[in-house]
């Protein structure tokens, strides 16, 4: 997929997601809070398909070949999304629980431009590649954070049922799962030389 239709899908999807909240709460904050949620869930998609599809061919022809940049965009919709939750309902944020997010957030819209530099030759390879890897497993955690407070019920106004937090705990878990079975299974394949 080139990434004009990937980042037209992804604006639709945003869109309908905005729409679908609307429809059912009206335009109230409890709709804005949906909206919050539900964006968050489409994000959790693209990244979930970064982090099990980023060494093969087939996320190019699912996300594009700036499937960072798409993420980014999702992400930063959300991102637009979550701070007007914030700012409307009056939620205090404690810093010290709110720093790891921040940090991922800018590492998700610093990680399109790096890539960028990446592919214009700017660092090596091996470099992209170490950067990619921190940057996969970082905003993992992130994710596994987000639902475990969640499931935990230490994140007050989270919205959304206990099923659906644990739902979308055991995905991410699963997540991880599948990606080290994949690469204990691709380290296990690689061929050996005496």
């Amino acid at each position: 997929m080139n990434y004009k239709n990937a980042f037209l899908i992804t604006l639709i999807i945003e869109v309908a997601v905005a729409l679908l909240a609307v429809i059912n709460y009206g335009v109230t904050l409890e709709a804005l809070q949906a909206v919050t949620r539900f964006s968050g869930r489409v994000s959790l998609v693209l990244f979930s398909l970064i982090f099990l599809f980023q060494k093969q061919l087939q996320i190019k022809s699912i996300l594009s070949e700036k499937y960072f940049l798409i993420f980014a965009i999702a992400h930063g919709i959300h991102l637009i999304e979550l701070l007007s939750y914030v700012y409307l309902s009056g939620v205090a944020l404690v810093p010290y629980r709110v720093v790891g997010g921040f940090l991922a957030y800018a590492f998700i819209f610093v990680m399109p431009w790096l890539e960028q530099l990446h592919h214009q030759s700017k660092f090596s390879s091996k470099h992209f590649s170490i950067i990619t890897v921190f940057y996969l497993y970082y905003v993992w955690l992130i994710f596994f954070m987000t639902y475990l407070s969640r499931v935990q019920g230490t994140f007050p106004n989270a919205g959304g049922n206990y099923v659906e937090h644990i739902s979308l705990l055991g995905w991410v878990a699963v997540m991880l799962g599948i990606k080290l079975s994949a690469l204990i299974s691709n380290k296990n394949s690689t061929p050996k030389f005496n």
